[in-house]
């Protein structure tokens, strides 16, 4: 039960923060959200939040949720539906992932000196945040509806 725990929780965390990283990202593109940053700072709260809370609470969520199908040995239709979900997740993660490592990377300006305004960050950061949002949501009900999908052999 405390393995179920402890997947819960590390997924609430990741999902969490892959929400909360695109919000941050436009905020600091728009000029919304002021960060004291020095010249060799550029990007530490977003590398921060992505590296030391998003990536290790998807390993754990990861690496618990495998753990809990293994020891209750199921293998239904809707948990593969939910892990081909999680599979889309992870894609948003690492996507997420290069979008922190180009804003961040210190060029000149970190947003990669656009004259409008950091508007191709802030895009890839609405879509990727609504496309996060929607598979969260799927997961979501597929693990609570646990819908009857093609039957696994």
């Amino acid at each position: 039960m405390w393995i179920l725990v402890l997947h819960i929780s590390a997924l609430l965390l990741w999902c969490a923060a892959l929400l909360y990283l695109p919000v941050l990202m436009v905020g600091v593109a728009s000029g919304r959200v002021e960060l004291q940053r020095t010249h060799s700072k550029v990007g530490a709260l977003e590398r921060l939040v992505f590296t030391h809370l998003a990536t290790p609470a998807a390993l754990v969520a990861i690496i618990s949720g495998t753990v809990v199908f293994v020891f209750n040995r199921t293998i239904d239709g809707w948990l593969m539906a939910k892990l081909t979900l999680v599979v889309g997740l992870v894609v948003c993660h690492t996507l997420l992932g290069l979008l922190v490592l180009r804003a961040t990377t210190n060029r000149g300006d970190p947003w990669g000196e656009h004259p409008d305004g950091g508007r191709p960050v802030t895009m890839r950061c609405v879509l990727l945040a609504a496309v996060q949002a929607l598979l969260i949501m799927a997961i979501l009900w597929t693990v609570l509806a646990k819908p009857d999908v093609v039957p696994v052999p």
